[in-house]
């Protein structure tokens, strides 16, 4: 068989909390990885720049690259990718928190409950 007739494609949803131990660390390597890029326009790299240096999610987006998670896996290819980070309340021993949450509420929506 060949590549296309076995192809599929599967949506891999990975939601991480990490806790930002240093700041100026990841702005200085969010900052250090911009100005490295070649390619990026002048005026998207003061865009960046600007919201790297006013906002450490916005930081630790930039820094985050979702290749680098299946880039080294055998027989896969990523195809498309999207990710977003914001800041959150999270209190780790609280019986509300839970990682699963978004998808209780996704499911009831697509079952026409949400």
């Amino acid at each position: 068989m060949s590549t296309t007739e076995t192809s599929q494609f599967v949506r891999l949803r990975v939601e991480l909390v990490v806790e930002v131990e240093n700041v100026e660390a990841i702005t200085g390597a969010a900052l250090r990885r911009i100005a490295e890029d070649s390619d990026m326009p002048a005026d998207e790299r003061v865009h960046a720049e600007s919201a790297v240096t006013e906002d450490t999610a916005e930081a630790l987006a930039y820094l985050v690259d979702p290749f680098d998670l299946v880039g080294d896996v055998p027989g896969v290819e990523l195809a498309q990718a999207s990710w977003s980070s914001e800041g959150i309340d999270y209190d780790p021993d609280s019986p509300e928190w839970g990682l699963d949450e978004d998808d209780d509420r996704e499911d009831e929506e697509e079952d026409g409950l949400g």
